[in-house]
């Protein structure tokens, strides 16, 4: 009996149907069916295929009203992908005009629960809400939604001016307030640089004195030590001089030979009382 062969790529999914009752969902693969006898009637096979691969849906020129009054006209890029075929196909009757339609709305009630200056600064909340308000409808028809985002804001044309005067405002003050940051840490690394200078000299000069006090502390030891050895060789001497008196006596008539080489020098010598010299000087 000849066979009709169906081929399912693996970017798709088919539902078959016999005599239109749904019986199966078929996964990728290659399916064979007997075609119809001559003679007799069997239960007619139809194939359908529905695209499973993540796609884009863009809703454009969206006119809507800020919650502050402000026109505006929006659009949104959508990326989703189908992942029941099955509910796809028989719970709505185009799944992605639905899918467009609840985006639509959810985009409209979000942006009009928001300011104008709210849409400008955050953006990812229409995203968000979008996800939060149409994940669970959309799952209900076999579609999950990967993502929304604004593509496109349009404002009114006075308003366009005025944004971009903002804006230029914005740019400037963020520029005098990098200028400013940038001069405020340019001063703060100076007075670092300053006080680490500062202490720097102040560990050098304390360096410095703590060396001089040893150097002097050192001298005066010297010092010390030297005048202890001088006395101890007068005394050494002197206890010489008194075992010797020849010594003592050898010692003056060398110091007299000395000061006679000198030209103003001059000696005293001492005399008794008829003005005779003292021979043993006293």
């Amino acid at each position: 009996m000849p066979k009709r062969e169906i081929i399912i790529k693996d970017t798709h999914r088919g539902l078959m149907y016999e005599d239109g009752v749904l019986k199966q969902t078929l996964e990728a693969g290659r399916y064979e069916f007997p075609e119809q006898p001559l003679f007799g009637r069997r239960p007619q096979v139809e194939i359908v295929l529905v695209d499973v691969r993540e796609r884009e849906l863009t809703i454009k020129g969206q006119e809507i009203l800020t919650s502050d009054k402000v026109a505006i006209r929006v659009s949104i890029i959508v990326q989703f992908r189908v992942t029941d075929p099955r509910a796809a196909m028989h719970e709505v009757e185009k799944y992605e005009d639905r899918l467009y339609s609840d985006v639509q709305l959810a985009a409209r009630r979000s942006l009009a629960s928001m300011t104008l200056e709210e849409i400008l600064t955050n953006r990812n909340r229409l995203s968000e809400d979008i996800l939060s308000d149409v994940k669970e409808i959309a799952g209900r028809y076999g579609v999950a939604i990967v993502r929304a985002d604004v593509k496109d804001l349009v404002f009114p044309g006075n308003l366009q001016e005025i944004m971009n005067k903002v804006l230029a405002a914005e740019r400037m003050s963020q520029a005098q307030l990098v200028e400013a940051r940038t001069k405020a840490q340019t001063q703060q690394i100076e007075a670092q640089a300053k006080a680490e200078m500062k202490r720097i000299d102040a560990e050098a000069q304390a360096v410095a004195q703590r060396l001089q006090a040893q150097a002097d502390a050192e001298s005066l030891r010297i010092k010390g030590e030297t005048e202890i050895a001088a006395f101890r060789q007068s005394e050494q001497a002197a206890a010489a001089f008194a075992a010797n008196p020849a010594l003592l006596r050898l010692r003056e008539l060398e110091a007299l030979k000395d000061l006679a080489k000198a030209s103003n020098a001059r000696i005293y010598i001492g005399f008794d009382k008829y003005g005779l010299p003292r021979a043993d000087g006293e």
